[in-house]
């Protein structure tokens, strides 16, 4: 049997695709070649850096590391998904914004994917927690303290 005979399912911000992907294919490449989807960023190709993490039926995964068979049946938020259905931004998204928690912005969809999945679990973290959970994540423009600001700062505004 082929190893693209079936066809591989998986809802992608809400939208249910079918797949004619190799089931070895990273996430990252189906997501980003397949579906357009060019928000979840190509980083280390190894797991190390962050930059491609997405949500796999809410708990973060590095798209690049994860095979697309992973996928098949479940759920994968990418950071184009976190949008309002008016179009407003996600408090994470938003207070990365206002804190100015990025330069470059290359880390940033992986990082907020990761904050989104924390404050989920953990609505009011310390900051250590913040600092150990965001520890995978590499920044090479080093605002390390204005990402746990934001995410502080998002924290707030979503326990209100």
């Amino acid at each position: 049997m082929a190893e693209t005979a079936r066809p591989i399912v998986i809802r992608v911000n809400g939208t249910e695709h079918s797949l004619g992907a190799e089931r070895s294919r990273s996430l990252l490449s189906v997501l980003r070649t397949e579906l357009g989807l060019t928000g979840t960023k190509y980083g280390c190709g190894s797991g190390e850096c962050g930059a491609c993490t997405v949500l796999l039926d809410g708990q973060p995964v590095r798209a690049c590391t994860t095979p697309v068979s992973h996928a098949d049946g479940r759920s994968v938020t990418t950071i184009e998904g976190l949008e309002g259905k008016d179009g407003s931004l996600h408090p994470v998204q938003q207070a990365f914004l206002d804190v100015q928690a990025f330069q470059c912005g290359y880390c940033t969809p992986g990082m907020i994917m990761e904050a989104v999945a924390l404050l989920r679990k953990d609505p009011n973290p310390t900051a250590l927690t913040i600092r150990e959970k965001m520890a995978g994540h590499l920044c090479r423009c080093g605002t390390y303290s204005r990402i746990v600001r934001a995410i502080q700062a998002a924290a707030a505004k979503m326990r209100k």
